[in-house]
């Protein structure tokens, strides 16, 4: 069983006569293991955070050490100079052995069964994290934000340099810690924390398209704005000539340009009334037309002006 080993520190503090250590430090080395080796079952809800499973052990000095809460901790590989900062889910694991994340023996360095050490730390409230992908499949992610804000309530906090792992849609995206502020390692426990991406690992900038062709550019012919075509080869869409059924020309000018031929643009409506609205009928724009008096005289439609015809002759009254 491996109970915390004293080291001496500098200063006017009070000493723990028990293990020598200044009184609220706790420093402890440990076997390290992944969460996969844990009793046989798999624990998702720590390999896919922060924080790491202790001994009884530990809790029992934390408490008579009276340390800072919440409860933080710098882990040290001295073999690899490796260093990084966790927080702890439960005190249950077995004496002399800690449990730790995947991804978080990746960046200490580490195999299975590797000594650690461990020591309470305060860290100051996060303001700013950067984070980079490493693989260009975190562009297909819809919110990038809010799935990084979800996963990191199971984090206590961040340590620059440090690559973690978050699960998501049946894979897994690590994400490399590019800045943390205001310092090296931060807390991230009900602190307001602005979050930054840097382009993932593998992206390339799309080129821009070299110069294209005054033929490709404008792929139809142009169009000049006053109706009239701008060159002898210009080309007018709808420019072709109806037939009516009745035999009658047709009206070379639509209504609604007749319209706006006869009306003035730009003259108020002197005779508006409030709360009044006025529609322009059908046969208004007809008027607008210079049709001959012929035409005018066919256009002209009265309902109900037929004579109907009786089956049996009425008797005439003697």
């Amino acid at each position: 069983m491996f109970r915390g080993v004293a080291d001496f520190f500098g200063g006017g503090d009070d000493y723990d006569g028990e293990n020598g250590m200044p009184m609220g430090t706790f420093r402890s080395q440990y076997r390290c293991y992944s969460v996969a080796m844990y009793g046989g079952n798999y624990r998702e809800d720590v390999d896919s955070g922060g924080k790491i499973i202790m001994p009884p052990s530990a809790l029992d000095q934390l408490t008579r050490r009276n340390v800072v809460y919440p409860m933080l901790f710098k882990m040290t590989n001295q073999r690899g100079s490796r260093e990084s900062h966790c927080g702890v889910l439960e005190f249950v694991a077995e004496e002399g052995k800690i449990y730790i994340p995947h991804w978080m023996m990746n960046n200490l360095y580490i195999n299975e069964g590797d000594m650690v050490w461990l020591e309470n730390v305060s860290l100051p409230s996060a303001t700013f994290a950067k984070f980079q992908p490493q693989s260009v499949d975190f562009l297909e992610i819809t919110n990038p934000k809010a799935l990084l804000e979800r996963s990191l309530r199971s984090f206590a906090c961040l340590t620059k340099g440090d690559t973690i792992a978050i699960p998501y849609n049946k894979k897994v995206y690590e994400f490399c810690v590019l800045e943390v502020l205001p310092g090296k390692a931060v807390s991230i426990i009900e602190c307001d924390m602005k979050v930054d991406f840097a382009p993932p690992v593998g992206y390339k900038i799309p080129e821009t398209p070299e110069s294209m062709d005054e033929s490709d550019a404008y792929p139809f012919p142009p169009v000049s704005t006053d109706g009239g075509p701008s060159s002898s080869n210009s080309f007018k869409v709808f420019q072709g000539e109806g037939k009516r059924l009745d035999g009658k020309k047709k009206n070379l000018i639509a209504p609604e340009d007749a319209y706006a031929a006869k009306t003035q643009r730009g003259i108020p409506n002197y005779n508006y009334q409030i709360g009044r609205i006025n529609f322009v009928r059908a046969k208004d724009l007809n008027q607008l037309f210079d049709n001959s008096a012929e035409e005018q005289e066919d256009d002209k439609f009265e309902a109900f002006t037929g004579k109907g015809q009786a089956l049996k002759e009425k008797r005439k009254k003697k």
